[in-house]
């Protein structure tokens, strides 16, 4: 099934099967994610981020729903991987500004 994300977040997606770099520049320069319990502030620790689960996980995401609410954009994806509990489905919730990401909280 297809579904349409708002261009950022569509990007987003697609670097993640890329690389850290690629994913980093989806975000503003002082984005903050939020995953697994830690907080990830500006390009250089996203960037970090991105790479550490990289490594750590081989993983697929497939968004298979998109719905905004209080100004967020809510994408629900179902991730298959080498990670424990596969295959799960994550919400990610984006804040988006200027076409790029600001905030992205990741959660079960």
């Amino acid at each position: 099934m297809s579904i349409n994300l708002p261009k950022p977040i569509d990007t987003y997606f697609a670097a993640d099967r890329g690389d850290s770099e690629a994913v980093a520049r989806c975000f503003t320069d002082h984005a903050v994610v939020k995953d697994e319990g830690h907080t990830y502030t500006g390009l250089a620790a996203i960037k970090q981020w991105k790479t550490d689960s990289s490594k750590k996980y081989t993983y697929t995401s497939v968004p298979f729903a998109c719905e905004e609410k209080d100004g967020r954009t809510i994408v629900t994806s179902r991730l298959t991987g080498n990670f424990p509990g596969s295959p799960v489905d994550l919400r990610y919730v984006f804040g988006i500004e200027g076409g790029k990401i600001t905030t992205l909280e990741i959660t079960l």
